[in-house]
């Protein structure tokens, strides 16, 4: 590529509009159109379901404001933890954003809005931000008639496009990757449920335990299967372990040995890398009893992360990590499968029996003697090694996808600055593998 013939040009000149989302706020409704915020910004869209529904009426009349993002329209994180999130609008869809996001109307005989996208996203551009389009220290925010000014380096609309290619497709495999894991999760789950739930299990004829009459007895919750009983969890533990704060803290150090917390994992295999902190590996000796293993079950004792749980599984996603004081290991004796564990404990009212263990109003948490007391179903040795068996798999299969998304993120990010500097090229011939000089 040409970079000689770049200019420098305001944000303005390259976008038919840049606003932000409504500076009202309507009131919620059960039923009706969403209304998203810069908390339902992730880094690839908009996280519909979490969005607050508003009326048809107040609806209309922030389209009218122009609250509403069209296809193409490039939507940036404004307030608090400005640039965290920058999206394009793949599609026209029936929603409205507050104010806390900014609406980027590009336009298109200009630049492509995916590489406006990645041109912001870059970390120079972010400092650049910081530096002179921005107020407030506790809540900082990007003022939008400043940001109007804000110069980016425009190339020509054919260069813009291959590097746009270069960065999305690594984005597209990420998201490919998260999709076909959440389907995963979603497999094994109905296995859990038709399985320990339904009592349908197969039999020894491999039929439906339950609707082919198989023998059920009261239990401590309801009917059971025969030879199966509830155990409290402290029996069925080889130990509960947590973290601690090592010498020198966490928060300065950028690099070192991970040190997991609540804020860091949301689900069986969902981290947060952006918000994990690290030790040096001067200190890991301090974390010893919080060294997370193969197999283990970590469980958040406290905060507004209190129940949440996830799973680590082959030394993912670092090959050595500590939890810190904030999170419960759980590592199950020879009764019991880790796989089983996690599914049972993950399940809704699972979470909340470990969320009402909390005894505590001013700042919610929970000890390892009350988990302890925790029932827990403990099926057939058999049952339990038959499900094991069939779900290890997918497991693997899961948390292998999110071992890649890791290196692709790590790839994305460390070409995006010199792509965008034009300290890397990109052959005017069709791109491929190899082809980066």
């Amino acid at each position: 590529m040409n970079f000689d013939k770049e200019i420098k040009v305001r944000l303005e000149t390259v976008c038919k509009k840049i606003t932000d989302g409504s500076h009202y706020s309507p009131k919620s409704v059960t039923k009706g159109y969403p209304m998203a915020s810069v908390k339902n910004l992730t880094y690839f869209d908009i996280s519909i379901k979490e969005c607050r529904k508003i009326s048809k009426e107040d609806y209309l009349k922030l389209i009218k404001n122009d609250c509403k993002p069209l296809k193409n329209d490039v939507l940036v994180a404004k307030d608090g933890s400005y640039f965290k999130n920058i999206i394009v609008i793949r599609k026209e869809r029936d929603i409205a954003v507050l104010s806390s996001i900014a609406i980027l109307r590009p336009d298109l005989d200009r630049i492509n809005p995916y590489y406006l996208k990645y041109y912001l996203l870059n970390p120079e551009s972010k400092d650049r931000v910081k530096q002179g389009y921005t107020s407030g220290s506790a809540l900082p925010r990007i003022i939008i008639k400043d940001f109007k000014k804000f110069e980016i380096n425009l190339i020509s609309l054919d260069e813009q496009e291959k590097i746009a290619k270069i960065l999305s497709s690594l984005d597209d495999k990420i998201e490919l990757n998260n999709q076909i894991n959440k389907n995963l999760e979603k497999i094994a789950q109905t296995i859990f449920k038709h399985w320990f739930v339904d009592f349908e299990f197969p039999n020894e004829n491999g039929e439906p335990y339950k609707s082919s009459g198989g023998e059920m007895v009261d239990g401590e919750m309801g009917l059971i299967p025969k030879g199966w009983r509830f155990e409290k969890l402290g029996n069925l533990l080889n130990k509960i372990v947590t973290g601690n704060r090592p010498k020198g803290g966490v928060s300065e150090f950028k690099e070192g040995i991970p040190s997991i917390g609540a804020e860091s994992i949301n689900g069986l295999c969902n981290y947060s890398f952006s918000k994990t902190k690290y030790i040096p590996e001067l200190y890991f000796s301090d974390m010893k009893k919080g060294i997370v293993k193969n197999g283990d079950i970590l469980l958040y004792k406290d905060g507004a992360n209190l129940g949440r749980k996830s799973m680590y599984l082959e030394n993912f996603p670092f090959k050595k990590c500590c939890v810190n004081s904030h999170v419960f290991i759980l590592r199950s004796n020879s009764s019991m499968k880790q796989s089983y564990l996690f599914f049972y404990l993950d399940q809704e009212y699972m979470t909340k029996n470990i969320i009402n263990l909390n005894t505590n109003s001013a700042q919610p948490g929970i000890n390892s003697t009350s988990v302890k007391t925790l029932k827990i179903l403990l099926p057939s040795d058999k049952m339990l090694s038959l499900f094991n068996e069939l779900v290890f798999p997918i497991l693997k299969t899961i948390f292998n996808n999110a071992k890649e998304n890791k290196c692709l993120s790590n790839l994305r990010d460390t070409l995006l600055p010199k792509l965008m500097s034009g300290e890397i090229r990109v052959p005017n011939n069709n791109i491929k593998e190899g082809d980066l000089l």
